[in-house]
């Protein structure tokens, strides 16, 4: 599986200065997930991230063929698993 991005979420990372290979990990190993509320096709993944304080790692993705598209990435205040 290839994970590859949106331009939107490169940009957000890039302001938000989050490395994509946080992004990489939470897609591959989160420590959990779940569906969109609005979006059957997407996937919230969630992770604790011990570079930033061990706050918690949203990516919003999909399948993309054989790829995983992200679509956008942002440390989650709110987020409870």
């Amino acid at each position: 599986m290839t994970i590859r991005f949106t331009k939107h979420a490169l940009h957000v990372m890039a302001e938000r200065e989050l490395p994509a290979e946080w992004a990489e990990r939470t897609v591959t190993a989160p420590d959990w997930t779940e569906p969109d509320a609005e979006n059957p096709t997407l996937t919230r993944s969630f992770k604790r991230i011990a570079e930033a304080g061990h706050r918690v790692l949203r990516v919003v993705h999909r399948p993309d063929g054989a790829d995983t598209l992200v679509i956008t990435a942002f440390l989650d205040r709110g987020a409870k698993p």
